[in-house]
């Protein structure tokens, strides 16, 4: 629909309020498909091992896919055998569920399932396909040690049963909530959201410094959350990953003027933001979320010094500049959610219980 989020969706004024009835009329599709999905939902069967699906009311990346690597290598730590999905955004469907790995092509399989394979190294086993649930059963075949999936996005699929926490389940259902909050408050078009607010589940992760937001509805307020660190780690040079350098380094060899940050993100403004929090005052060049590079893109920018995603940089392994250096991000889980993610996943299977 957007290409980029527009300026109006942050707060209420002329626009927004000119599109409020269509945010009616797809609030009450959202409401109406809901009502539809619990009146079936006794005539569906849940998955075999619990779920976790790390997902966002809002349009546009909130951080997931960090964050569901963070989960898997904390649970790995903790002696469970994650398994992932994901929808694989931005590129053809194929026609079967698909396994990535480290040197899968993004093109194929998404830019996103790329990062984790990379960023956790070929760990753990992850299958990309839009219908979730086939996603679900291709990875159990072949990987049947697996006991626990983290599905990165979801919330909206309709098609995945699941046992909700906050029913004596052992399912979870995280909303990922950045530092824009919810904007206007509004659903689409007037606003971000795809659902409203209010909408159910387990516990809110909250990353960035959030801003205080007028239209944040009180259901979020009082709810439990978790709010999750980030560190920016030593950047690395794009054609050279063994060449890295802490980034206080950047700001005393390069002038502002002489250093560009590009991100094609969900949030290219959390990326300038968490590089300026480190010294580093680059011009910043917001791009569309899962946009595609090329070398040309980069001969055009006049700087010495460039900084990008780790997300940005799968696609860009065709790309040779040693101007380009790659900033990871780790994500850091509290035991507060460590803690609470065992409650629930230790809890007794309900597919053994008569339905």
């Amino acid at each position: 629909m957007f290409d980029k989020a527009p300026k109006f969706w942050e707060r209420r004024g002329p626009t927004s309020l000119l599109l409020w009835p269509l945010s009616w009329i797809y609030g009450l599709i959202v409401r109406t498909r809901k009502l539809i999905d619990d009146l079936e939902l006794g005539k569906r069967k849940p998955q075999k091992v619990p779920i976790i699906i790390v997902g966002n009311i809002r349009v546009g990346g909130t951080g997931k896919t960090p964050i569901v690597i963070a989960l898997a290598e904390r649970l790995a730590q903790l002696g469970w055998h994650p398994g992932i999905i994901s929808r694989g955004y931005g590129v053809n469907s194929p026609a079967s569920p698909v396994t990535v790995h480290y040197s899968s092509d993004p093109e194929q399989v998404g830019d996103e399932p790329v990062l984790i394979a990379k960023r956790t190294q070929d760990q753990f086993p992850i299958w990309v396909f839009p219908k979730r649930k086939q996603s679900i059963a291709a990875l159990l075949k072949h990987h049947p040690a697996v006991n626990v999936i983290i599905s990165d996005d979801g919330l909206q699929h309709r098609g995945l049963v699941r046992w909700p926490a906050r029913e004596g389940g052992r399912d979870i259902e995280f909303v990922v909530r950045d530092q824009r909050g919810e904007g206007n408050g509004f659903l689409l078009p007037a606003g971000p959201l795809r659902e409203p607010t209010t909408r159910e589940r387990d516990a809110t992760l909250l990353t960035g410094t959030a801003q205080t937001n007028t239209y944040a509805h009180e259901y979020f307020l009082g709810r439990r959350a978790f709010t999750l660190g980030s560190t920016l780690e030593s950047a690395y040079q794009l054609n050279d990953a063994s060449n890295t350098k802490p980034l206080n380094q950047f700001a005393d060899i390069y002038l502002p003027s002489k250093m560009v940050a590009v991100a094609g993100i969900g949030n290219p403004q959390g990326f300038f933001d968490d590089l300026l929090s480190h010294g580093i005052a680059a011009t910043g060049i917001a791009l569309p979320d899962h946009c595609a590079y090329t070398a040309e893109f980069f001969n055009s920018i006049n700087a010495p010094c460039l900084f990008i995603t780790e997300k940005d940089a799968v696609k860009c392994a065709a790309i040779s500049d040693e101007r380009i250096w790659v900033v990871p991000m780790n994500i850091v889980i509290p035991d507060t959610l460590s803690e609470w993610l065992q409650s629930i996943l230790q809890r007794p299977d309900p597919n053994s219980y008569t339905l």
